[in-house]
């Protein structure tokens, strides 16, 4: 895996939709800006856009941004609506998005198209 998710000190998912037309420089103004976080930390952070087929992820590696994209080819994220929250993560939850379930295991595989 390209992030050494052991050196990963916390996972924050941005809820609502984000604009995924913002690179490195604009993620982290958000994490700045909105929401008082250091995007130079050693942390991971989750943005979706509109669609709710896609999302990027923004982490610092020590010597620059990397910045993950994952489209869905089938279906939507259970991705949380409340434009002004941020949540914080664990790392079992974060495998549960990048496998295509929802956050938390109560909530079944993500929507199929059209619902």
């Amino acid at each position: 895996m390209i992030i050494d998710t052991s050196q990963i000190e916390q996972i924050f998912l941005v809820c609502g939709k984000t604009d995924l037309r913002k690179g490195n420089d604009g993620l982290a103004g958000i994490v700045e800006e909105q929401y008082a976080l250091d995007p130079y930390s050693q942390a991971l952070y989750l943005f979706c856009g509109t669609r709710k087929d896609r999302f990027k992820a923004l982490y610092w590696d020590g010597d620059g941004f990397l910045l993950l994209y994952k489209r869905l080819e089938n279906g939507r994220l259970q991705w949380p609506t409340n434009q002004l929250a941020i949540r914080r993560l664990d790392p079992r939850q974060l495998v549960r998005l990048l496998s295509g379930w929802a956050l938390d295991p109560t909530v079944h595989k993500i929507c199929p198209p059209g619902h």
